[in-house]
């Protein structure tokens, strides 16, 4: 049996958490990996009082949230809009977790990155994909060179997604690569670092009303390494031929992981990690799923950096904003006209 990362370990002491929202997402993922890793939570601030009041205490104002100080770990789970105004408003040198995106377009991004300078902020986006245990184990794998040198990722997503649960996002002009892909495509930067450009097509489909459901992406990494990524959310034939997987191969040997949160969304099924590094294919067992398990690996090197532990904030604002600039050229690229194809002469 492979024996590859899959957790971080946490230090002795723990920070306490400040939570800005009291949202689904701090109600079904972050109060439950917070509660698995044992981190103690000091209290939330929505401006629902009585939705926050619900899930632990609850500050009366912001600034009675962030009065706690340089001593806890403020975690913003708040739409993009609402960031750069709260990250104004933190204690300067604060460690902080922001939600994904990093702002609406690079604009903003741009933006929250001036203000996390500005103010001194330690600051993450939760891009939490990297730390899920099939990735902690696949990244394991590739450093120990039991794939060689990668030459190919591919991620291919066939499903019936269905959108009609966010509500919120029946208006929005980027739904698809902003809100979805952008998990693939930081994920894709943590193994293979920042493609030179990207080719992009992004489309909406005649039976939904939600603007882009469908891409097709090309990253460029040179004459060596394929980089492809085709997004489907609208394949509603059932799930004999649904998929949410992807393939990456080295020149010494090939991984395979299927993302389970996907398939069947809500309920989901578990995810899978495969290896191949001697000619056959062998299961990894996994201590957990994309949900809620990256949220704890998240969480846990949040942990980890304002201890002292690690010397690095992985994903941290600078690192992610490449990722945004890598989704603002995805949607340039998609809005930029094919190259055309020669008619045929008169001949």
């Amino acid at each position: 049996m492979i024996d590859l990362k899959q957790a971080l370990t946490l230090p002795d002491t723990l920070r306490p958490v400040v939570i800005f929202g009291a949202g689904s997402i701090v109600r079904d993922a972050h109060l439950p990996a917070y509660a698995q890793l044992g981190i103690p939570v000091a209290g939330l601030y929505d401006p629902d009082h009585a939705k926050a009041a619900a899930l632990g205490h609850a500050y009366d104002s912001i600034e009675a949230a962030t009065a706690q100080g340089t001593g806890v770990i403020y975690d913003l789970a708040v739409p993009p809009a609402a960031l750069p105004s709260l990250l104004s408003a933190l204690p300067r040198g604060a460690v902080v977790i922001l939600q994904k995106p990093m702002g609406s377009d690079l604009a903003a991004a741009t933006e929250i990155l001036r203000i996390c300078r500005e103010r001194d902020l330690r600051a993450a986006v939760n891009f939490q994909l990297r730390f899920a245990p099939m990735a902690l184990a696949l990244k394991d794998a590739i450093a120990r060179g039991m794939l060689g040198q990668v030459v190919d990722f591919d991620a291919w997503l066939a499903l019936d997604t269905p959108w009609h649960l966010w509500e919120f996002l029946a208006d929005l002009p980027r739904v698809e690569i902003l809100l979805h892909s952008i998990h693939y495509l930081d994920f894709v930067r943590d193994l293979l670092g920042n493609p030179a450009g990207v080719h992009a097509r992004t489309m909406g489909h005649p039976a939904s009303s939600v603007s882009n459901t469908r891409t097709a992406m090309i990253l460029d990494y040179g004459a060596e390494v394929r980089c492809s990524l085709s997004i489907n959310h609208t394949h509603s034939f059932g799930r004999k031929f649904q998929a949410c997987e992807f393939r990456i191969c080295g020149t010494k040997g090939a991984a395979y992981l299927k993302l389970g949160v996907n398939l069947d969304y809500p309920k989901g099924e578990p995810d899978e990690l495969w290896l191949n590094t001697d000619g056959t294919w062998q299961q990894i067992p996994l201590i957990g799923n994309w949900f809620i398990a990256a949220f704890v690996g998240r969480f846990a090197q949040m942990q980890r950096y304002a201890a002292g532990l690690d010397p690095a904030l992985e994903g941290s604002v600078q690192d992610a904003w490449h990722t945004m600039a890598l989704v603002e050229a995805a949607y340039g690229s998609a809005a930029a006209p094919a190259f055309p194809i020669q008619e045929q002469p008169d001949v």
